[in-house]
C-alpha cells in the first residue's frame, strides 16, 4: 500500500493457524453476506476439496426475532450453505440492538469484555476450520461505540480484508481510499458488486488503473443482477400484508421507492427520472397515481392508509399492466417497511449465494482473491 498504514498494533496474544478474511463494505446492501458466504463454498472447492471453512459475523446487524430471541439471520443461512456445525452464540457473539446500544450507552456492557468474547468466540469457531470467513458490519462505523469496528475486529482477529464496494460516479472513491487508509496493510483488496452498465466501462477503464496506482488492488467487477438487487412485486406485497388491487406484471422487479407527496407536475417529473421503482403514496391522491401511471420506471403503485382508489385509477392500472398495492400503514411506517425489505429483505436464500458464485468466477479472479485474502 502507498497510503500510510493507520492500523494500530494488535493487541491479540492467543493466534490460531486458521486463515481469517474480513468481508467489510462502505454501506449496507452491498451484498457482502452472499459474497462471504460464497467466496467460503468457493474456497472449500478449490485446490483443497476437504478443506473445512466457517463463518462468523462478530456483530448481528440484520435483526430477526428467532425463537423469542433476537438474532441475525446470516449466521444461520451460512451454517446451512457451509455445513459448519457451531453454535449461533460463537458465530454472532454479540447481538447489536438497539437494546444492546442502550446499554452500552448506560454503561451496562464494557467493550473490553465485549472485546473478550468476540476473541474467545473466534478461538472456540477457529478450532474447528481451516479458512474463517468473517461478515464485517453495515459500514465502517458500526461498533464504534464499543471499540469494534470492522478495523478493530481485523486487528483483533488478525484478519486480512476484503472490501466490498459499489460505484455510480467518481465520488465514491473518496470513501474507498479513505477505507484503505483505515485498514492500511490488512486491506487485500476490492471487489466491486451491483455495477450498473452504464458505470461499467468506467470503472474498468479509469477507476481500477487510478484505485491500482494508489495500490489498492481490484479483484472483480460484478454486474448488476436484477434478482439480487431488488424484490418482485409479488414478494413486496407478501411482506407488506398488502392487498393486491391490480396484480398483472407481478414478478417485475422493485430496486427503490419514491413517496408521492408533492404536486402533480413535479411528481410526474420526479417520476420520470426514476427506475424500477415503486411509489408509495395515499390512497386518495389520484393526480398522484395518474402521474405515476405516465412514468415508464415506475413498477407498482403502494396505496397507503386502506384507501380505494377511483375505478378509473384501477381500469387505467390494469390497461397498462401496473400493480397496484393498498396497506392499511400510514405513508411513513410504509416508507420503512418497504425501504427495509429492498435494502435488507432481498431474498437471502441458496439460490442467492449460488448466484453469486457463478457471478464472483465469471466476473472475478477468485484465485487471486483467496491468494491475497489467505497470504501469510
Amino acid at each position: 500500500m502507498t497510503d500510510t498504514d493507520t492500523t494500530p498494533a494488535s493487541d491479540s496474544t492467543n493466534r490460531t493457524d486458521t486463515e481469517t478474511v474480513l468481508i467489510s463494505s462502505l454501506e449496507a446492501s452491498t451484498g457482502k453476506t452472499a459474497i462471504a458466504i460464497a467466496l467460503a463454498r468457493l474456497s472449500r472447492e478449490s485446490d483443497d476439496s476437504d478443506r473445512a471453512v466457517g463463518y462468523m459475523k462478530p456483530r448481528g446487524t440484520r435483526l430477526e426475532s428467532n425463537v423469542g430471541k433476537t438474532l441475525d439471520e446470516d449466521p444461520f443461512l451460512a451454517r446451512e450453505l457451509l455445513g459448519f456445525e457451531a453454535e449461533i452464540h460463537d458465530m454472532e457473539p454479540i447481538v447489536y440492538s438497539p437494546t444492546f446500544i442502550e446499554q452500552v450507552i448506560r454503561g451496562r456492557e464494557e467493550p473490553d469484555e465485549l472485546r473478550e468474547r468476540v476473541q474467545e468466540a473466534y478461538e472456540t469457531l477457529a478450532s474447528e476450520c481451516d479458512r474463517l470467513f468473517v461478515e464485517g458490519g453495515g459500514n465502517l462505523d458500526v461498533g464504534g461505540i464499543i471499540d469494534l469496528t470492522d478495523a478493530d475486529v481485523a486487528d483483533l482477529l488478525d484478519a486480512r480484508v476484503l472490501l466490498v464496494a459499489t460505484y455510480e460516479s467518481p465520488g465514491d472513491l473518496d470513501r474507498i481510499t479513505t477505507a484503505a487508509r483505515t485498514f492500511g496493510d490488512r486491506l487485500a483488496g476490492v471487489v466491486f458488486n451491483n455495477v450498473s452498465e452504464a458505470a461499467y466501462d468506467e470503472l474498468e477503464t479509469d477507476v481500477v488503473p487510478f484505485l491500482d496506482g494508489r495500490g489498492i488492488s481490484t479483484y472483480g467487477i460484478l454486474p448488476r443482477e436484477q434478482t439480487l438487487a431488488g424484490v418482485t412485486v409479488e414478494e413486496l406485497a407478501d411482506e407488506l400484508g398488502a392487498t393486491t388491487l391490480v396484480g398483472d406484471d407481478s414478478d417485475s422487479y422493485v430496486e427503490r421507492f419514491t413517496v408521492g407527496a408533492m404536486g402533480a407536475e413535479s411528481a410526474l417529473s420526479h417520476f420520470r427520472r426514476t427506475k424500477n421503482a415503486a411509489v408509495i403514496t395515499g390512497g386518495d391522491r389520484s393526480e398522484i397515481h395518474t402521474a405515476a401511471l405516465e412514468a415508464p420506471g415506475v413498477r407498482c403503485l403502494v396505496l397507503t392508509g386502506g384507501h380505494r382508489p377511483p375505478g378509473a385509477i384501477l381500469g387505467q392500472a390494469t390497461e397498462q399492466g401496473l400493480p397496484v398495492l393498498s396497506v392499511q400503514t400510514d405513508t411513513l411506517t410504509t416508507v420503512e417497511r418497504a425501504e427495509d425489505i429492498v435494502q435488507s429483505g432481498r431474498t437471502r436464500s441458496r439460490q442467492t449465494v449460488e448466484e453469486m458464485e457463478s457471478l464472483l468466477t465469471e466476473y472475478a479472479d477468485v484465485d487471486r482473491i483467496l491468494e491475497t485474502a489467505f497470504a501469510d
